[in-house]
């Protein structure tokens, strides 16, 4: 009878299992497990191995379970251990670390514990094994835990413990431990390791230790490109863009090869900082790299563009892109929407293929930057009904247009949707949320949230304050101020809002007290405070503090130079209001409405008339400043006290509208005073006129700023 050959592989296998040598070990099968193992045939390999009822070779076992870890199969790795424990009741710790590892690579710690707390005196590869499989599945705390219980018991770490151990304090923004770890680098002499460096170098940034960060790699001899990339990222996030570009071109310099993200957030800080000429020098680079076709670099290139406001050069990236992503799509929709392009960036917008919620969001920038509050509500019951999802961004918009339309049912709806769909843990909308109540004069409504909040920053702060500042309640401004400075840090905004709250008060000595703290803190240096200061001063009667905060300003803008002549102006100094004019034009500043304003108060104030008079023609003529209804009140009130009464009614019959009520009444004062009946008649009968129309000076805008002029002077 014919014996029938085995073909298949296995069957091959199977025939050899007798086959020995005089020792009694196997003698071909270690080979043909191993060829198996090669060709990743596990089940076949552990079918084989169970065939064999004596332990296999050491290197056999290891085979087996690199092969388990790296298919993850956690089922044939229990099975190799069991196996292995069945021959081997004592296995060698190099074994049991390869079974730790499988199990923590399998993502199951409870069995790589289960192994470690048998093992009768595991070895640093048995703690690092551990260490690194907590890492990997991200038990950071235990990571720090096992590395302090190894070193501990005297067992010395090495690079790969530290790594990962770095790698936890960084994922916790453990700061404390890192600098602990960092000691422990320089005291066994690993320093000199460029990737544990590099690794000290990330965690410090990432615990937003920048400064640290930047003095280690500082002392990296040799910095390799991961190196060198990992401080410009951790720069970039911490907001230091000027100093993540100066590195970048050191980088450069030093012929380190950045990779796509590098390129990606120096591009973003030059979005950030606006610096088109290092964004073009970035863009070329990128090219030389051959990196100019990556998707990420190439949406970040059309963000910077658009953000820099160089449109047309953000326009032809976008278009000569290998691929349109929806990221690349939003970045050159957000830069139409920002730059004011609203009717480019909505045609952008509806030819897009496909749209996330920040597209959604881009195009809804764009309506309320503009203050078209109607057609951003239109736009996002659009979004509504096309959308699959809104965000916290999209409501804290959208209640930035129920503010602008001072809607406050509207608000109470979206109050509503963000309270019954879980979106009130974002800060961004609990802010805008408190802003809305505020513009929408709902004070009451406003405290209730502010006192609701879970959690609260300078900008809920400022704007609970702000909104009562708004609405002339400056006690309760100065009250709310009180409480703030115990609870967050106070910013510019803070300070210029209280400072207005002091003006309207006259409150001079919380005005110095506020003037000190600013110079203890530096932020006297910032023009819109220096502002704030000379206002405060101004309307406190402090006219020479005001103009010794004035004069310490090397560059001070129009909004300073009219705060310091109004100033001038109201305090009766109107020749050094002039003063200040003829400074102005001398150091360049071109003059506005507003200063007119304060030239004619400042020549009322003296009774300057015929410089008041070509004050008011120089306007159109010389400056290009077309004279509104307030100058034209100013003139009425600068001829009408100083008795010109030919030159009022000749100016009264030249105006190119008809009188206001404040005028007329302005004008029948100075009749009475000045005795021309004929002039007094003729405003009182237009005063009745208006009268039985409905028009009263205190509802005319003109009024209230003509009143207010005369009380400062009377």
């Amino acid at each position: 009878m014919a014996v029938t050959t085995p073909t298949s592989l296995l069957g091959r296998l199977l025939d050899h299992v007798g086959n020995r040598n005089l020792n009694g070990k196997p003698k071909i099968i270690k080979p043909d497990i191993l060829s198996l193992l090669s060709y990743g045939r596990l089940k076949q390999a552990l079918g084989v191995l169970f065939s064999i009822n004596k332990p296999v070779d050491q290197s056999i076992y290891a085979h087996f379970l690199q092969l388990c870890t790296d298919r993850k199969a956690i089922n044939e790795g229990r099975k190799v251990e069991i196996h292995l424990l069945k021959f081997q009741m004592n296995p060698s710790v190099f074994l049991l670390n390869r079974i730790i590892e499988m199990y923590a690579k399998c993502g199951s710690m409870t069995d790589a514990l289960q192994v470690f707390d048998r093992m009768r005196k595991p070895n640093g590869g048995s703690w690092n094994a551990m260490i690194s499989g907590f890492e990997y599945l991200g038990f950071h705390e235990n990571v720090l835990d096992y590395f302090w219980s190894m070193y501990g018991l005297g067992i010395r770490p090495n690079q790969v413990t530290f790594a990962c151990v770095l790698s936890a304090c960084a994922s916790l923004m453990a700061l404390g431990p890192a600098r602990q770890v960092h000691c422990l680098i320089l005291k066994w002499g690993f320093f000199s390791n460029v990737v544990l460096s590099s690794s000290i170098v990330d965690v410090y940034g990432k615990c937003r230790a920048i400064e640290e960060s930047k003095r280690v790699f500082g002392e990296i001899k040799n910095p390799n490109n991961i190196s060198w990339n990992v401080i410009i990222k951790r720069c970039c996030e911490v907001g230091r863009e000027e100093e993540a570009l100066v590195l970048f071109f050191q980088m450069h310099r030093a012929k380190a090869k950045p990779m796509n993200f590098t390129f990606a957030n120096v591009l973003s800080a030059c979005a950030s900082t606006l610096g088109i000429e290092e964004g073009c020098q970035i863009h070329a680079l990128s090219i030389r790299h051959g990196l100019d076709v990556d998707d990420y670099i190439t949406s970040s290139l059309v963000d910077m563009y658009s953000k820099c406001g160089f449109l047309e050069e953000a326009r032809r990236v976008f278009d000569n892109a290998h691929t349109r992503n929806v990221i690349t799509w939003t970045a050159i929709l957000s830069g139409y929407s920002k730059h004011g392009f609203t009717e480019e960036a909505r045609n952008f917008f509806d030819e897009m293929p496909q749209r996330n919620v920040v597209s959604w969001n881009a195009m809804l920038v764009g309506y309320t930057q503009l203050c078209r509050w109607e057609e951003g509500l239109d736009f996002f019951s659009k979004m509504r009904r096309e959308a699959c999802e809104i965000d916290h961004v999209t409501l804290g918009l959208v209640l930035n247009i129920c503010a602008g339309l001072t809607d406050l049912e509207l608000g109470k709806q979206v109050h509503a949707f963000v309270n019954r769909h879980g979106f009130s843990s974002y800060l961004f909308t609990c802010n805008s949320l408190l802003d809305m109540y505020g513009k929408c004069g709902s004070l009451r409504s406003m405290d209730r949230w502010f006192f609701a909040m879970a959690q609260k920053d300078i900008v809920s702060w400022n704007s609970f304050m702000s909104s009562y500042a708004r609405h002339g309640q400056s006690e309760e401004t100065l009250r709310i101020f009180g409480e703030m400075d115990r609870d967050v840090k106070l910013n510019e905004f803070t300070i210029s809002t209280v400072l207005a709250a002091c003006s309207n008060i006259l409150s001079l000595q919380h005005g110095k007290q506020l003037h000190g703290y600013t110079i203890r803190t530096f932020l006297e240096r910032d023009i819109v405070i220096r502002g704030a200061l000379v206002d405060m001063y101004s309307k406190c009667r402090c006219l020479d503090y005001a103009l010794k905060v004035f004069y310490e300003v090397c560059l001070a803008d129009i909004v300073l130079w009219n705060s310091m002549i109004s100033g001038c102006a109201h305090n009766k100094r109107g020749k050094e209001a002039l003063e200040l004019f003829e400074l102005m034009q001398e150091s360049g500043v071109k003059p506005d409405n507003v200063t007119f304003v304060g030239i004619l108060v400042a020549c009322i104030s003296e009774g300057m008339v015929d410089i008041g008079r070509w004050f008011f023609n120089s306007m159109s003529e010389k400056h290009c400043v077309i004279p509104r209804v307030e100058h034209y009140a100013l003139m009425v009130e600068l001829f009408g006290r100083n008795g010109c009464m030919d030159e009022l009614k000749d100016f009264i019959g030249a105006l190119p509208f008809e009188p206001t009520p404040a005028m007329w009444m302005l004008v029948s004062e100075c009749c009475r005073n000045h005795g021309d009946t004929r002039l007094g008649e003729l405003a009182s009968q237009r005063l009745h006129e208006l009268d039985e129309i409905g028009l009263k000076p205190i509802n005319s805008a003109p009024c209230e700023t003509d009143l207010g002029l005369r009380n400062s002077l009377n």
